[in-house]
């Protein structure tokens, strides 16, 4: 189709994009490449089907945002396809009479799935417009209280306004050609929407259609030409990072699982992350991989109840800092900000509850999660800085093993009166019970584990408790940064989990289990581990606890899902079993399972005072369960129930909290 002086103009506006291209993709692994660690390309084969699935599906889009996310597919479903009509189209443009994979069924086909989706394309990429600018929802940006670089602001505005019309000029330029080449020739029931279109074009000169058809062929073609060596810089690089993150992200028992510093190699000079080149590559290659669609920060407690900190503007700023900056880092300079002074503020650190919603959410496999617990671990074992309050907690596990300061010779005060055995008392158990700092010290909380006895008991089951050797597994330590700490008690309790050996370890702490099952194998401790939901459950299924058939006194009972429980360990049916085997009345708050609201206890919360916000976050969350109508809110975690009891004290008319062993024990024959 094109004339002799055309293909040589495309070849050559190709040959300067490809350079374009090729200068790009070197600033960009240079930079990635300027992150801790190496890529393991063994992933990519193991992940490819996964990546492929997701990437084609748009499953992790469709988490959320339903009509949004459909219109982002049609977009993306549309480009996916596109990228064998442009082949196709430029081959036509060269080759006078081809016909891209033929004119019989497998070419009908083709036509009709450029046709369908070039039409999907442009209803998904005008819906989205209309959205964004016309209708401008709160949920696309951030308060003005959150840190955010200055460009942003405007520059995702504009690069949002350049990539629709880039968009729409493509592929609507492209139907339109074919919408010309039909009227030119004749009609193609294989293209329905282009032949619609080209009645349009009835009675135009030959000549007409034919100019028509070259200035449309370079406006499709031309524009991507054009467009290239903008897409570095636009946060549509999404579309090659995304798959990226699918296919070549380390491998992590859970998303909450950190990754262990060694504290004795001497040569290591940074532990944490001070500066952007202090994180690991695929923690840079977040920030291209980010949409900015903002759904972390959509979900993220800290931000729903006013506090600074968004999810969303730490990668935001990350990539902006790297569009502007990034040639220092290309280069082997080191940057010149620290990331507390241009990704994010230290109070917004601080803010985090850990809870992985962030994580859950992002379609594109992002995790500012763990770049937050990187920061924290910069701060306190590179500046020594954190809230004055963790210093009790953390003095707490230095000292007495516990973060709430009781000494270990009142670990196994809780016991008082019952018969519970310990491990010098029955060595080879079928099962260990780690009871947990909590239900071992806390007033409350030991009416938990008193329950959970009873249970044990009446079930006949073989267990035993370390009793006074027991001690805390440093979660909370390492969830405030506080990794030294961390690494001293996962050693002790390794070592002494080890000796002892047990079949099985079930406890009653998210935190507990999350800890020794997800990260104690990084120090020599591989444990078969379950919560105590998940062990009454069993019993239950297997007629092991005579329950009464009448219905419980609990009422109506709403179950709120412990963040290190559910999302991060994906353990969801089990206590929901329970209570409906316990003859419960159960509803669901609007934020269960995965996508459940967090108690505001994680993260090390728990032992400091939130950040300034309109609200705190417990109450957010028992203002959840009580419109459910709810008499009772059940909870798997001791830290949730010490939240949400708190919570109550503060709201009238507010339903009692109780942990489901307390339900099950009381139901008893």
């Amino acid at each position: 189709m094109l004339t002799l002086p055309e293909k040589v103009l495309f070849a050559l506006a190709a040959l300067a994009t490809l350079v374009a291209a090729w200068r790009a993709v070197r600033r960009l692994s240079r930079i990635i490449g300027r992150g801790q660690g190496q890529v393991d390309w063994n992933l990519a084969w193991r992940r490819l089907g996964i990546a492929l699935a997701k990437t084609v599906s748009m499953e992790p889009v469709f988490r959320f945002r339903f009509w949004p996310s459909l219109f982002h597919a049609f977009v993306a479903w549309g480009f996916m396809y596109y990228v064998l009509i442009n082949t196709g189209d430029v081959l036509q443009a060269y080759l006078p009479g081809f016909h891209f994979l033929g004119t019989g069924p497998l070419g009908n086909l083709y036509r009709l799935g450029g046709d369908l989706l070039s039409v999907a394309v442009l209803v998904g990429m005008v819906a989205l417009t209309i959205r964004r600018f016309l209708f401008r929802p709160a949920a696309l940006s951030t308060r003005e209280t959150t840190l955010l670089h200055p460009k942003a602001r405007f520059g995702i505005q504009r690069d949002s306004a350049i990539v629709a019309g880039f968009i729409i000029l493509h592929v609507g330029s492209r139907f339109l050609g074919e919408s010309f080449a039909i009227a030119a020739e004749s009609a193609d029931a294989w293209q329905p929407f282009a032949s619609a279109v080209a009645t349009w074009w009835q009675g135009w000169p030959s000549s007409s259609l034919t100019l028509a058809r070259h200035v449309t062929f370079w406006l499709a073609l031309g524009s991507i030409l054009a467009f290239i060596p903008y897409f570095p810089y636009s946060k549509h690089i999404h579309l090659f990072f995304a798959p990226l993150n699918f296919l070549l992200k380390p491998e992590h028992r859970s998303i909450g699982e950190l990754d262990k510093l060694d504290f004795e190699d001497e040569s290591i000079e940074q532990f944490g992350a001070t500066r952007l080149e202090d994180l690991a590559w695929y923690q840079i290659q977040d920030a291209y991989a980010c949409i900015m669609c903002f759904r972390c920060q959509e979900v993220c407690p800290a931000y729903n109840t006013g506090k600074v900190l968004s999810p969303a503007a730490l990668e935001i700023n990350k990539r902006y800092f790297l569009n502007y900056e990034g040639d220092r880092l290309a280069r082997g300079e080191a940057s010149e900000k620290t990331l507390l002074e241009f990704a994010i503020t230290e109070e917004a650190v601080w803010a985090c509850t850990a809870c992985g919603a962030c994580v859950e959410v992002c379609p594109v496999g992002n995790d500012p999660m763990r770049d937050i617990l990187e920061i924290r671990r910069g701060l306190v074992l590179m500046e020594g800085q954190f809230p004055d309050l963790l210093q009790t907690a953390f003095r707490g596990m230095e000292r007495t093993f516990n973060p709430w300061n009781v000494p270990p010779a009142q670990r196994m005060e809780w016991a008082e009166g019952l018969e519970i055995p310990t491990i010098e008392e029955n060595p080879t158990p079928d099962l260990l019970w780690w009871v947990g700092c909590a239900p071992a010290t806390d007033v409350r909380a030991r009416k938990v584990a008193r329950a959970f006895a009873k249970i044990l008991n009446a079930a006949g089951v073989n267990y035993a408790v370390l009793g006074r050797q027991e001690q805390c597994t440093g979660d909370s330590a390492r969830r405030a940064g506080n990794e030294y700490l961390f690494y001293e008690l996962a050693m002790a309790n390794v070592e002494l989990l080890n000796e002892v050996n047990p079949p099985r370890i079930v406890t009653l702490c998210p935190h507990c289990l999350h800890t020794l099952k997800n990260e104690y194998p990084a120090f020599g401790g591989h444990y078969e581990v379950i919560h105590h939901t998940q062990l009454i459950q069993e019993l239950i299924a297997a007629g092991r606890l005579p329950l009464v058939e009448e219905e419980s006194d609990a009422g109506t009972v709403t179950f709120h899902d412990p963040c290190y429980l559910g999302r991060h360990n994906l353990v969801f049916a089990a206590p929901r079993e329970v209570l409906d085997r316990s003859r419960v009345r159960r509803v669901e708050m609007p934020h269960h399972s995965a996508f459940s609201f967090c108690c505001g206890a994680g993260g090390a919360q728990m032992w400091k005072e939130e950040e300034a916000g309109d609200e705190r976050v417990s109450i957010r969350r028992m203002r959840e369960a009580k419109a459910t109508g709810a008499e009772t809110v059940a909870v798997g975690c001791p830290f949730c129930m010490i939240m949400l009891e708190d919570a109550a004290t503060q709201m009238e008319g507010a339903p009692q909290v109780l942990d489901v062993a307390e339900i099950v024990a009381a139901r008893l024959r």
